[in-house]
């Protein structure tokens, strides 16, 4: 019989020592790539369905001061491009929706349920301005707060001066005349990434009554006239509608702001 090959003769050594080298950068490979996926997961989009449902949850487990911050600078946001700033004047305890809208908005929103309501009051810089916020925590599902917000966008009717939210007239404050009457601007967005229907609504606060509301959406065309438009009132509206949505959208971790069509 032919005697086997010695493991000390220089030619198997050359072949255990290129074995060895091929399963160690093997395994440093797949560590490496392990690694790699391990890092991409973490830092994945998370999945619409995890960010719908954690957007139903955001109003009791984010802070009152990060959904409805104590100030809101709005650089650019006035009329002519003009700086704007916003201060809190009032939040109102989380409560449900009745009483909060005029009834045919209430009945507009209704098949989308409410959960939680929150809403806050703003005063402007030079406190001329008094401003609602309002988030209404829907019970609704993605199809139903996609079939809410087409029906509100093909339909207009945020435009509707019967479909107007009301403000939150906080005593002792500049809003405290804040009511029905005093509206001149508004708006109404309907989120579809999260469950939640964001509108602001603004008016004077020396408590002066108001004929003719202009939808904000309208009162911040280029080249707008009319006195929501050249006070500042449709882009208080708009624009702090705008920033409110987008913190309810960051504090449930959409990554995306998901432009709606506004309503």
């Amino acid at each position: 019989m032919p005697s086997r090959p010695s493991a000390n003769r220089p030619g198997a050594r050359a072949l255990a020592a290129a074995a060895c080298l091929v399963l160690g950068v093997g395994l440093i490979g797949g560590a490496a790539a392990g690694s790699w996926l391990t890092d991409e997961a973490a830092g994945a989009t998370p999945d619409a369905a995890a960010t719908f449902a954690k957007g139903r949850d955001v109003w009791h487990n984010t802070a009152v001061d990060t959904l409805f911050p104590r100030t809101v600078n709005g650089f650019g946001a006035g009329p002519g491009g003009a700086d704007r700033t916003w201060s809190r004047i009032a939040v109102a305890p989380d409560s449900g929706c009745t009483g909060a809208y005029d009834p045919k908005l209430a009945s507009a929103l209704a098949r989308a349920g409410c959960l939680r309501l929150l809403r806050a009051t703003y005063v402007d810089a030079t406190r001329s301005s008094v401003i609602t916020v309002g988030a209404q925590i829907t019970k609704a599902d993605q199809a139903g707060m996609m079939a809410l917000n087409t029906r509100f966008s093909t339909r207009s009717l945020g435009t509707r001066t019967d479909l107007m939210p009301l403000p939150y007239a906080a005593r002792d404050t500049p809003a405290q005349d804040f009511g029905r009457a005093q509206r001149v601007s508004w708006t109404v967005r309907v989120l579809t990434d999260i469950p939640v229907v964001v509108y602001a609504v603004s008016g004077f606060a020396d408590g002066r009554t108001f004929g003719e509301p202009q939808p904000a959406e309208a009162a911040t065309k280029p080249g707008a006239t009319t006195a929501p438009a050249e006070s500042g009132l449709g882009h208080d509206a708009k624009d702090l509608a705008d920033r409110i949505g987008k913190d309810f959208r960051t504090a449930a971790g959409s990554p995306a702001q998901t432009t709606e069509a506004p309503s």
